[in-house]
């Protein structure tokens, strides 16, 4: 009879049983399962932090064995813990909530997640590899914390080919990250400290669709926006960009640009992007020097934001526009012919609202027929 069910007889013996009460197949079976539970490792993550040495790594140990023999073998983290820093609701098993927590390290990201969110901690690298186990994510929180472009690895995202949402925004980074997948749907990169777009830095993301780059120092983007074929948002607002961006998309519906120093836009700039409804440059230094005849005149723009610029008269729009903002410029003259080419019963503007407070038309200085041509207008302000 083999040790093992002797053992288990002995023990069936102190406790009283008789040996009619075991099945002696299964008992052996879950002896065996016993010695194997006893060796297997538990998770134990070590975190790297700046000051320590040496350099960053995940780490997975066995267990101490007691026993001499045999050597037992070194066992991975279970794909399916979670870490110990971090939330894994049970009712949400594919999310791991590690937000807020002063985290100074990423900890390990279990296989099966595709929720992800490290955001409001005191993150500063991501080390080469960290997402690695992690390639079935599609979001991925890492804004609010301190990363910078230096303390990234060169392709830390790389393997995330199921990607859709990023969001770095209140970081440290100088560049964009890269190289990104190109399933990448939104990049949320506002207030970092980006001076630069290069042309190629976007290159292949032609699932984007938002994209997020407000509130940096950049003051050349290039063709970057190019090739995005599915791009609709581009926030470009409070940088220091002296011109526009060259090519925009044929998809883009909103383009953000307001708090810049663009003073030109080129002729039929926006003729390309046929399904353009918001435009926002407010806040630029816009002269109509700077502007051809037909630069706003285009047919799917429905709102128009040209405020606090130095334009002296007021730009002609196409008739569809619906909302028109030029308070803060220098405008001396009401002009109708910038909004109806022609005024008669069949020919008017569907213009909704339009500012022109703060500039230098008095009150007595609108056209007699401006009521007929500005006949959808609600608001006025002058």
């Amino acid at each position: 009879m083999p040790w093992a069910t002797t053992l288990i007889l002995i023990l069936a013996g102190l406790c009283g049983s008789s040996r009619g009460q075991y099945n002696e197949e299964e008992d052996l079976a879950w002896f065996q399962y016993y010695l194997r539970q006893s060796r297997v490792s538990s998770y134990n993550y070590v975190p790297y932090y700046e000051e320590e040495s040496p350099a960053y790594a995940y780490s997975y140990p066995s267990a101490t064995d007691t026993e001499p023999e045999p050597e037992p073998e070194p066992q991975q983290a279970t794909p399916w813990r979670c870490p110990q820093e971090c939330d894994c609701p049970p009712n949400f098993s594919s999310a791991m909530y590690c937000d807020t927590r002063n985290l100074r390290y990423l900890p390990f990201v279990p296989s099966r997640m595709k929720y992800v969110y490290f955001q409001n901690n005191l993150i500063t690298s991501i080390q080469e590899g960290a997402f690695d186990n992690a390639t079935e994510l599609e979001w991925l929180a890492l804004h609010n914390n301190q990363i910078g472009s230096e303390k990234m690895g060169k392709r830390v995202f790389g393997k995330l080919q199921r990607l859709e949402r990023l969001y770095m925004n209140n970081n440290n980074l100088t560049r964009l990250p890269g190289p990104l997948p190109r399933s990448l749907r939104e990049l949320h990169l506002s207030y970092n400290h980006i001076s630069k777009v290069p042309s190629n830095a976007l290159e292949g993301l032609e699932n984007l669709t938002a994209l997020y780059l407000s509130h940096n120092f950049i003051f050349e983007m290039g063709a970057s926006l190019k090739g995005l074929k599915s791009l609709i948002l581009a926030d470009l607002s409070y940088n220091n960009l002296r011109k526009v961006p060259d090519g925009l998309p044929a998809s883009l519906e909103q383009l953000y640009l307001e708090y810049n120093y663009i003073n030109a836009i080129p002729d039929d700039y926006f003729q390309v992007s046929p399904r353009l409804l918001y435009v926002r440059m407010s806040h630029n230094s816009l002269t109509n020097q700077g502007l051809s005849s037909n630069t706003f005149n285009s047919s799917s723009i429905l709102e128009l934001d040209l405020s606090y610029n130095r334009l002296q008269k007021i730009p002609r729009v196409n008739t569809n526009l619906e909302n028109l903002y030029l308070q803060g410029n220098q405008i001396n003259e009401f002009s109708i012919s910038s909004f109806c080419s022609v005024v008669d019963v069949m020919n008017y503007s569907r213009l909704q609202v339009l500012r022109l407070d703060g500039n230098e038309i008095k009150r007595n200085a609108v056209p007699p027929d401006a009521p007929l041509c500005l006949r959808r207008a609600t608001v006025i302000e002058i």
